[in-house]
């Protein structure tokens, strides 16, 4: 049965990545072509915004505008991590007033400004934050359709296959370590670390090292001016999902740092992240969290932690830790990522047209079928398979054991 939604709204949620601009521009688009009549506005700097009744009205110039969003990173509608459920710290920001209920303030305001279709772009937490509203509402007679699309770069979002602007990310964050590894020439025994966002997933920094290793196998190199391979390459790669045998890891390193003179690691952010934060808490430093109850990555400092543990032990001269997670998240949508956004966005729209609710994605449960995925089936932190074949095929290329598969702690 197709429904002509009066009025749709449109809010980013949470970090960013490669496919929020898109999104949101392609979201615009497809209305204006399937249902022109429909009125769409969008919440600035996402929950935030709709807490505060902070909206934009999509014009009819904006309309005719939208495919430029295609063309840049980050979000033109705001970002923000905001916890309709942490009441406290929704009242200390000054998102609501004390003894209000966030989730409450948000329904009323969504009621308010007459929306039939939130479509809510963000991770686990924005879109199950928006099925609750949905259920508020709901419970108070305002039917509301919920339709999220999947972001993060993480690519940790189950049962979803693969997230939007993830590719991007590990294309950029490849792209980043191109110029960065040239440092290696700064001194005779060179550590460079490589630290890439992820907190429970280490899909990211596997990606990223896959799309580096092509770029490796793609070049020239002229080993007798020492120009080589082996210096260019990756020599370990360190992930949430992983055991590190610390000791064999020192033992195998150095022999790659007496006879090259150089060594490069690929780690997530949250890799053995919750042996650093015992390590800060047994010290009585404080451990700082998000809204969510997350540990902040970047005060705890893993490529910091991972440098100490191997720099030492393999006698470097110079230690280098470079993060791409801030180059590589605000990057615009790669040509692979712009086909997924269109195809889910298209999909989103048909669903909001019928009266659908869900989160878009390909269904792993469902034969990788586009569909509205069921809110109560979306979770975040989806660990990565160290099974696949191309990350045991990375594993050859460094000479690691994996020992055996870790689960990640929460943090």
């Amino acid at each position: 049965m197709s429904i002509q939604p009066r009025k749709v709204a449109i809010l980013t949620a949470g970090g960013l990545a490669p496919c929020l601009s898109a999104a949101v521009g392609e979201l615009i688009r497809v209305y204006t072509e399937a249902s022109p009549e429909t009125e769409i506005i969008c919440y600035r700097s996402g929950y935030k915004g709709l807490l505060k009744g902070d909206s934009i009205k999509v014009t009819d110039d904006m309309r005719a505008q939208a495919g430029i969003l295609r063309r840049y990173g980050g979000s033109p509608i705001g970002n923000s991590r905001v916890r309709l459920t942490n009441v406290d710290d929704c009242v200390k920001r000054g998102l609501v007033l004390a003894g209000q209920d966030p989730r409450r303030v948000a329904a009323e305001q969504l009621r308010r400004d007459r929306v039939d279709v939130l479509h809510t772009i963000g991770g686990d937490d924005t879109n199950t934050a928006a099925a609750d509203l949905a259920a508020f509402l709901r419970s108070h007679g305002y039917e509301l359709s919920v339709i999220g699309l999947p972001k993060t770069i993480d690519n940790d979002i189950s049962p979803v296959r693969q997230s939007l602007g993830a590719l991007t990310a590990a294309e950029q964050g490849a792209k980043y370590f191109q110029n960065v590894v040239s440092e290696h020439g700064a001194s005779s025994r060179m550590l460079i670390i490589h630290e890439i966002m992820g907190r429970h997933s280490g899909w990211l920094t596997a990606a990223t090292t896959r799309e580096y290793l092509r770029f490796v196998d793609g070049g020239v190199f002229v080993p007798e001016l020492g120009l080589s391979p082996e210096r260019w390459t990756v020599h370990g790669v360190y992930l949430p999902e992983m055991e590190l045998n610390l000791e064999a890891e020192v033992e195998r390193l150095h022999g790659l740092m007496d006879k090259q003179g150089n060594v490069n690691l690929f780690i997530s952010e949250g890799a053995c992240v919750e042996t650093v934060v015992a390590e800060m808490e047994s010290r009585g430093e404080p451990v700082q969290r998000d809204a969510f109850g997350h540990v902040k990555l970047d005060t705890v400092n893993v490529g910091g932690w991972f440098s100490k543990q191997f720099a030492k032990q393999l006698k470097a001269d110079k230690v280098l830790v470079q993060k791409s997670g801030y180059f590589s998240r605000s990057a615009p949508a790669n040509e692979t990522d712009l086909a997924l956004i269109e195809r889910c966005v298209v999909h989103a729209v048909e669903c909001a047209l019928r009266g659908e609710s869900g989160l878009i994605g390909e269904d792993d449960d469902h034969n990788h079928q586009l569909r509205a995925i069921e809110h109560a089936r979306i979770k975040g932190g989806k660990e990565f398979d160290l099974r696949q074949r191309w990350f045991q095929e990375i594993l050859v290329r460094t000479g690691q054991k994996i020992g055996r598969p870790r689960k990640a702690a929460a943090v």
